[in-house]
């Protein structure tokens, strides 16, 4: 029989780090870009992100604390997911830095600002992929007992999506040849996306 170590999340891991990061993995990463009322642009990475929904498309990321992402996301109803790419990687890093609202993550990190098509918020010119969302709903988080965690769940509606032609091929979009990168546990664990294909049994 294995030798499991097993743990009550209540009673915490009794472990160097939590391991649920690195169980939970690899996770994308959602590079969030904003603008506030007053024109101020933000961008920062989230580790929790996904698509939750195909038809219509949609994807969720989730707040630890009210940051300047989704007060910007309240006063504005939109955001745009960047895709984290190897070569922009140190740039997606650098964005990680808490700093004031008023200070431009995109400059600071030698980004290009550009406009979206259908929402205010900016976008990254050099990612490979955007998406364009619309705000559908925040959710306060709380636990079993009903506390609340001060996290935030912000789920979007895609109603844009930009594409960089040379990475796609035969009409699919080229994951591995684009670079894509994904959270992996730990503080300063990343992986490279390296797909490999299986039929679905039919």
């Amino acid at each position: 029989m294995r030798d499991d170590y097993f743990y009550e999340t209540a009673s915490g891991h009794g472990l160097p780090h939590d391991p649920i990061k690195a169980i939970v993995a690899p996770r994308p990463i959602g590079w969030i870009s904003t603008i506030d009322a007053e024109g101020r642009i933000n961008l920062a990475p989230y580790s929790y992100f996904n698509a939750v929904c195909n038809d219509p498309p949609m994807v969720m990321f989730s707040s630890n604390g009210r940051k300047d992402s989704l007060r910007n996301i309240e006063q504005t109803g939109a955001f745009a997911c960047n895709l984290v790419t190897r070569d922009l990687a140190q740039a997606m890093n650098d964005t990680s830095r808490s700093v004031a609202p008023e200070v431009d993550e995109m400059a600071m990190a030698g980004l290009t600002a550009v406009p979206c098509r259908l929402i205010a918020a900016p976008r990254v010119a050099e990612a490979h992929a955007v998406l364009e969302c619309q705000t559908l709903a925040i959710h306060a988080l709380a636990d079993l007992s009903g506390r609340p965690v001060n996290q935030f769940m912000v789920i979007g509606q895609v109603v844009g999506v930009h594409i960089d032609k040379m990475f796609l091929k035969e009409g699919l979009f080229d994951t591995a040849g684009a670079g894509v990168i994904a959270r992996c546990g730990y503080a300063s664990d990343y992986a490279a996306i390296d797909p490999f294909q299986m039929s679905r049994p039919r």
